[in-house]
């Protein structure tokens, strides 16, 4: 029963956020409010809703841990398993905006998340910088879409809102979709809770695993039919865009509301949260080049994924294998990661460097 709750329980979070975008930005159209502006707000928070309404569940209930659990298991979740089955299924675009901007960014508030959780405790104080952040980062996203001109963000904003809906349908879209929302997030968390007991291991375990995975799957749903489509630079896009929101919205919301300080234990602190922040420095250097994350690199981040899941479990189990797995990763895996992006890089750059070598001098090199 706690597994069927479990599961309805995230049934109920994919279909709240659907219900919810849909009723929410058909209204904000309706009272006029611009398409980019819609899909700045509005979409980006349906996608990260589930998270939203588990990790705000959570520290109000009382489990502070889960909270900043779930959003650290959804941001690995979202890049090394979503990106890499996406590139697995197709190659990735990346587009320059992404590298220049979208990603750094990333990688800065996930720095900022890591500081703020290393004592431990991420307080209300931190929260609110975090949420003020999300504040300045969405004003920052629609200055720079109108000077761009842009009138729209994307095909699924323009679906959403061309056709014409009465107002109280809308509106009962947006109530489903809250109902749903906060039935799913007390189910799952209720569920996690005790499935966490019953296996005798910490809520953050699960958090990290099967919450987060759970918690995630509209990101997995999006990037992987954007990939089919051949919206291949929509994938990435959606990924870090989420990321950016779970961390500055998510944790920010969740420490507002908690009565007490979010906790970060020992193993969050120390080895959850690194990772999160180490994939997302790996995404900047495979991105740069040739502007693609390929079917290799998808591979490889899935992988990684197996490999720190698979790490999670023997930690969780005290399993006698544990010291060798992790020298393995530490000693094996994570060294073949660096020496394959240190070569790629370096291979681009030679290929740069002869792109710009004039064409005489290369002759008068050649035999």
């Amino acid at each position: 029963m706690t597994w069927l709750m479990l599961i309805t329980g995230l049934l109920l979070l994919i279909l709240g956020a659907d219900l919810l975008v849909r009723g929410a930005a058909r209204l904000a159209a309706s009272l006029g409010v611009p398409a980019l502006v819609i899909g700045l707000t509005v979409v980006a928070f349906g996608t990260s809703a589930p998270e939203l309404a588990v990790s705000v569940k959570s520290a109000w209930a009382g489990q502070a841990e889960l909270a900043i659990a779930n959003v650290v298991g959804s941001n690995i979740f979202n890049v090394l398993f979503i990106l890499g089955l996406a590139a697995l299924i197709s190659p990735l675009v990346v587009s320059k905006q992404l590298i220049r901007q979208d990603v750094p960014i990333m990688i800065l508030v996930s720095v900022v998340a890591v500081l703020m959780a290393w004592d431990g405790t991420l307080g209300r104080g931190e929260a609110v910088l975090l949420f003020t952040g999300l504040l300045g980062y969405t004003a920052f996203l629609f200055v720079q879409g109108r000077r761009q001109g842009m009138d729209t963000a994307d095909e699924e904003v323009d679906e959403l809102i061309r056709r014409p809906v009465p107002a109280w349908q809308n509106l009962l879209l947006v109530a489903g979709g809250l109902v749903l929302l906060v039935a799913g997030a007390r189910w799952l968390v209720q569920s996690a809770v005790q499935i966490a007991a019953s296996f005798g291991v910490s809520e953050a375990v699960i958090g990290l695993t099967i919450v987060a995975a759970g918690t995630s799957l509209p990101e997995v749903m999006t990037s992987v039919i954007a990939t089919l489509k051949g919206q291949r630079d929509i994938a990435i896009g959606n990924v870090v865009g989420s990321n950016v929101f779970n961390i500055l919205c998510v944790l920010g919301l969740s420490g507002l509301v908690s009565p007490a300080p979010l906790l970060a234990g020992t193993q969050l602190a120390s080895l959850d949260m690194p990772v999160m922040l180490g994939v997302a420095v790996l995404c900047l250097p495979l991105f740069f080049v040739g502007a693609r994350l390929t079917r290799f690199e998808g591979l490889l981040f899935l992988v990684l994924y197996l490999a720190y899941v698979w790490y999670m479990v023997a930690l969780t189990l005290a399993a006698s294998y544990l010291p060798r797995l992790g020298a393995g990763i530490v000693y094996g895996l994570i060294p073949l990661v660096v020496l394959y992006v240190a070569a790629t890089l370096g291979r681009d750059l030679w290929r740069r460097r002869r792109g710009a070598e004039p064409a005489e001098a290369r002759d008068n090199r050649a035999p």
